[in-house]
């Protein structure tokens, strides 16, 4: 059965697959196993994707009827910073007058995408081209939506740091109200401290009045192992609950060396951790929801 597909370019001169070489090898290409001998002397270079096309008209990689469309084409993303690493290499290995007619600007081609061309010798042209598809190539993959309409969460809010701890919960609250969620649908479940955060997100999952357990509190680093050991404790409890329930918990404990930096994280510099444990949250209902739909398909038909 068929292996796999290697394209062979004869290029007119050594030094010509020497700049190939080169240019590939600053591209970050993968090396593959080359070979010499009294005949000559072969470069072999890898990439992830592999295609073989056939073409009987206009060839793809012409921008134009008029420009000459070249043999080797190469799809990379972000086809613009490529195009600059290529500038900054013919700089190093190309006279300074010659980089203008060798390197072409970025331009819209027939077949819905961006090209690029350089010329490395007159008998070697090299096309580098991204899709106008950003999924173009890319795998089909489920993903969560982040909208919480229609579903039930919960939340586990440690009163210890209470000055850190309410602030993230009022960015889990705003994360999901902005999210569609009903007021009617958020439990608010307060525990002494984050060593308790675990056992509550239990009794909460194994009840089943919740699509998703926010968990939320702040541990401040002392001059014990104290804090070591509260951390481990309630990551392995929040992990253990959620797998073993199936119920998603999203995990809104900070753990922090001073209370400035817990201020930051809970919305004065660095952002809300409250407010991202929720959308984690609504994200991981719907993930779940998409998963298990298929299962409910084929529970209905038997």
């Amino acid at each position: 059965m068929v292996k796999g597909i290697t394209l062979v370019v004869q290029v007119a001169s050594a030094d010509a697959q020497e700049r190939l070489a080169g240019l590939l090898g600053a591209l970050g290409f993968e090396a593959g196993k080359g070979w010499e001998d009294g005949s000559g002397r072969g470069e072999a270079f890898l990439a992830p994707l592999g295609n073989l096309e056939l073409v009987a008209g206009r060839a793809p990689g012409a921008i134009s009827p008029e420009h000459k469309a070249p043999p080797i084409l190469i799809e990379v993303t972000q086809l613009d910073q490529v195009r600059a690493v290529v500038a900054l290499w013919m700089k190093a290995n190309c006279k300074a007058e010659e980089i203008a007619t060798l390197l072409s600007e970025v331009a819209p081609t027939h077949w819905k995408s961006r090209l690029f061309t350089v010329t490395l010798d007159p008998s070697l042209l090299v096309g580098f081209w991204e899709s106008e598809n950003a999924l173009h190539g890319k795998p089909i993959a489920v993903e969560g939506d982040l909208s919480a309409a229609g579903m039930r969460f919960a939340i586990v809010v440690a009163r210890w740091n209470a000055v850190i701890t309410d602030r993230l919960l009022q960015g889990a609250l705003d994360g999901l109200l902005r999210s569609g969620a009903a007021r009617a649908e958020i439990q608010i479940v307060r525990v002494p401290g984050a060593w308790e955060i675990p056992s509550a997100a239990r009794a909460l999952a194994e009840s089943k009045s919740c699509d998703a357990i926010i968990t939320l509190g702040c541990l401040l680093r002392g001059e014990t192992a104290h804090y070591e050991a509260i951390y481990t404790e309630v990551a392995r409890g929040i992990g253990q609950s959620q797998q073993e329930t199936g119920v998603p918990h999203s995990f809104g404990v900070l753990t922090c060396e001073t209370l400035e930096q817990a201020l930051d994280r809970a919305g004065v510099k660095a952002g809300n951790k409250g407010f991202e444990a929720a959308t984690a949250a609504i994200e991981m209902v719907s993930v779940t929801r998409k998963l298990q739909a298929p299962q409910r398909k084929l529970a209905g038909k038997k």
